[in-house]
């Protein structure tokens, strides 16, 4: 089993498709990485020898993946808190940061929906 950026990919899949199994890496630098690590992107991750994988994580070693990305995209929304800028503020609130309408929709960024009265029992006297 290929460990590869602290994350171990899966053996029955293509190289390909296996380094999308790390935060940062899409389809396209999947293959931008395999071609620069000269490696056959139809190998499955069992087939791949400790050469090649060496080759593909000095390859990986020009981004910023898994901890390092994780850790700048949380920088960034921090920051944004801490100006008080509009998006700051919807990710303070738990809200919609890109503009979506709110009015409907929205469940999953704004959670369950409070309904007025809602949890309370009915007086019975």
């Amino acid at each position: 089993m290929a460990r590869i950026a602290g994350v171990d990919l899966p053996k029955e899949k293509r190289v390909e498709i296996g380094l999308t199994y790390i935060f940062g890496i899409g389809p396209s630098l999947s293959r931008e990485v395999l071609e620069k690590s000269k490696v056959n992107p139809d190998t499955r991750v069992k087939d791949l020898t400790n050469d090649e994988v060496g080759r593909i994580r000095t390859a990986l070693a020009d981004y910023k993946v898994e901890g390092g990305l994780r850790a700048e995209v949380s920088m960034n929304i921090k920051r944004l808190m801490d100006i008080g800028c509009y998006r700051g503020i919807r990710h303070r609130r738990g809200l919609p940061v890109r503009g979506q309408r709110t009015h409907t929709n929205a469940r999953t960024r704004g959670g369950k929906r409070r309904g007025v009265g809602v949890g309370k029992k009915a007086k019975t006297t």
